[in-house]
């Protein structure tokens, strides 16, 4: 068997976005693979749900994603740059009975969150426009070689006027309805607001998420769900929440929606509300003690009688489902929202699993799953999740021959030293191929991203964990309080204390693993990006039990970062409840900056340059607060490339990120024969050709 390495990222299939059709014998998903080092081909697929051999639906012209059903299931509808001179994504219509696919849109602003109304004759979807491009119509149709200009100066007049990797520059995302056959098109949304998540109730009324009029939407959770009248163009606001990223699902005029505690916010569980046909609301989750999987929001089964949704929940991801056909509440009516008598029951979880999207039909359920023994597939239950069925093996050939390693989960103690026990953490240990346990293994420590998220042995990690493990580290990972999927006080443990509490954690579990003789106590790495970047400079700020780090995406200084980042500013307000100008010295002394001058540990700094979650400039800062030091440091910057860089880069920039954290941890580990990565040539050892600075 042939070990895993970082340049396997070219041959590895990812595969997403399941949809029924409507008789539930057919699943749509888009499978994307890199084609080089700069881009990925992404098309849509189609599956026999009896699991018969799959096939490739869609042309490799151009990235394809959002496969939808129309409601007769004689059409495929998908979202697609093919033909684009850029990245704009434009709508496309398939026959599924055989024929070449047709353009149905050209807009200016790119096409998402498409959705076919009930008469199978329109379809619904979000672009994003300027008022310029209204007035010129360039929304209802553009020429597609039209380039809009860049701002020079760039004008500022919002909180939020950057996100992700994207500068807004007047852009609001609106939502459109477009003729199946392209012949029309009409503004459903015009007002000065971001618009969200068109799902239709019946054929005249499309449900949509919009802003609240409030004074600063940008600083606000504030949602309307208004229904729009599309024979009047009348909309009407039947309920107002509080969500970061509103996710919908309509059944006539019952409308589920997800929902968060504006009350520091980020460290609220999102949970699952319905609204019914009196306007009453509902809590669906009120039993519950997880939070709502952002990408896994609420879908009703085709008669309308039960909610799916998907949670974390304790190093694995589980579908939930309850059953609102009869909305009978507690006793309990001043309670708003009113807890639903039935509790939700889960209905699909494996073991340390992740589930990445899945769709709801008459009598199975599709979804992509990946595990430790795969990094993701197509498969379907019955509609209670049982008898599974794998109906994709995309990466079968790859696994056939490479050393895929199982991981062993272990429990330790979260004590913080306090009077009171913190309870215990979950984690995982994986050991490299052909390990021997006499022999004595460098440990490699991943930290994760969030805070508030959560790791199992799969998804977007699976290749580095495997990456690292082959190249001879025991690697360990864990879910440290703060992270989601453990019940709400877990995941509120970290309040006003990012750094301490999850170092407890962290370090907790890597004395556990370090006791086992194959694992060498003095040779012990640390990595992590996002909040695990954050971790890293604070780790190595606070000890010196490891021999080299690699930081990378990460917050450094909680002061520029509420100004610089996008709405994650809103993190600094929620999870520590403070301002710059109320408590600045309190966030110097949360911010790893604040103790960069006490660090020793050979420390590598990744970065995107257009990052604009974590924007590049406290990195900047980081790095040179250890120069001036005289810590082993090196700062590596991609361009074009934003906060997904390690899930979503170009497939070259993946491959050359892994590269350099393992030639940096072989840099200084005792069981290597090679020199530091700084006294080498800046890309010895790596596949790639990306310059260092």
């Amino acid at each position: 068997m042939e070990p895993i390495s970082a340049a396997d990222f070219h041959e590895l299939a990812q595969v997403s976005t399941p949809r029924l059709s409507p008789e539930g014998d057919r699943v749509a998903y888009v499978q994307r693979t890199p084609s080089d080092d700069s881009e990925y081909e992404a098309t849509v697929h189609v599956a026999d749900a009896t699991g018969d051999e799959p096939q490739r639906f869609t042309l490799s012209e151009g990235i394809d994603s959002e496969p939808r059903w129309s409601p007769s299931g004689d059409r495929l509808a998908f979202v697609s740059t093919r033909g684009a001179a850029d990245d704009r994504q434009q709508l496309w219509v398939v026959p599924t009975d055989g024929g070449e696919a047709a353009q149905v849109t050209s807009v200016v602003g790119g096409v998402g969150q498409i959705a076919w109304a009930p008469d199978g004759e329109r379809i619904a979807f979000v672009q994003q426009v300027t008022d310029a491009d209204r007035e010129a119509d360039r929304d209802l149709e553009v020429e597609p070689e039209f380039e809009p200009e860049t701002p020079d100066p760039r004008v500022v007049d919002r909180t939020v006027y950057r996100t992700a990797e994207q500068y807004r520059d007047g852009r609001q995302s609106q939502v459109y309805l477009v003729t199946a056959d392209g012949t029309e098109i009409q503004r459903v949304t015009t007002a000065d607001s971001d618009h969200a998540s068109p799902t239709w109730g019946d054929d005249d009324t499309l449900y949509v998420a919009r802003d609240a009029d409030v004074a600063d939407p940008d600083d606000s959770l504030a949602t309307e769900i208004r229904a729009y009248d599309l024979d009047s163009g009348d909309s009407v606001l039947r309920h107002e929440t509080t969500t970061f990223q509103p996710a919908l699902a309509a059944s006539g005029r019952r409308v589920a929606f997800s929902y968060t505690d504006p009350e520091q916010g980020t460290m609220a569980q999102t949970e699952l509300h319905l609204l019914d046909e009196t306007d009453t609301v509902y809590d669906l989750t009120a039993a519950l003690d997880r939070t709502l999987a952002a990408d896994l929001g609420p879908t009703w089964d085709p008669d309308g009688g039960a909610l799916y949704f998907g949670t974390p929940d304790e190093g694995a991801t589980a579908l939930w489902r309850v059953h609102a056909a009869d909305l009978a509440a507690t006793d309990s009516p001043e309670a708003e929202p009113r807890p639903l008598a039935v509790e939700p029951e889960r209905v699909r979880r494996d073991e340390w699993s992740a589930i990445d999207g899945f769709d709801v039909g008459d009598d199975r359920v599709a979804y992509v799953q990946s595990s430790w023994d795969h990094p993701g597939d197509l498969f379907v239950a019955d509609a209670d999740g049982e008898t599974a069925t794998r109906l994709t093996e995309c990466n079968a050939d790859y696994l056939d021959t490479h050393a895929v390693q199982e991981p062993e989960e272990i429990r330790f103690s979260a004590d913080d030293g306090g009077e009171t026990d913190a309870g215990t953490c979950q984690g995982w240990v994986l050991t490299p191929p052909e390990f021997d346990p006499e022999a004595s293994y460098p440990l490699a420590v991943e930290v994760h991203g969030g805070p508030h998220a959560m790791w199992t042995t799969s998804g977007t990690m699976w290749h580095e964990f495997q990456t690292l493990a082959a190249n001879g580290y025991v690697v360990f990972w864990s879910n440290p309080r703060g992270s989601a999927g453990y019940g709400e006080a877990h995941m509120q443990a970290i309040e006003r204390d990012w750094g301490a509490v999850t170092a407890s954690d962290v370090l907790a579990g890597v004395a556990t693993v370090a006791e086992r003789p194959s694992v060498d106590e003095d040779q012990l790495f640390v990595t992590g990006g996002s909040f695990g970047g954050y971790m890293t400079a604070w780790l190595v700020s606070q000890t010196d039990q490891f021999e080299a780090a690699v930081s990378q995406r990460g917050v450094y200084d909680l002061l520029s970062f509420y100004g610089s980042t996008d709405w994650a500013y809103k993190l600094v307000e929620d999870d520590f409840d403070t301002t710059p100008w109320e408590e600045p010295a309190f966030l110097q002394a949360q911010s790893p900056t604040g103790h960069a001058h006490e660090v020793e540990t050979p420390t590598l700094v990744l970065h995107s340059e257009d990052d604009y979650r974590t924007p590049i400039c406290s990195a900047e800062l980081f790095h040179r607060i250890l120069r001036k030091h005289g810590v082993d440091t090196r700062l590596v910057r991609y361009p074009d490339e934003g906060h997904e860089l390690s899930r979503s880069g170009q497939p070259g920039h993946v491959v050359d990120r892994i590269e350099r954290i393992v030639r940096w941890f072989d840099g200084y580990a005792a069981d290597r024969s090679v020199p530091p990565a700084l006294e080498r040539e800046p890309d010895a050892g790596l596949t790639g050709s990306v310059d260092e600075e």
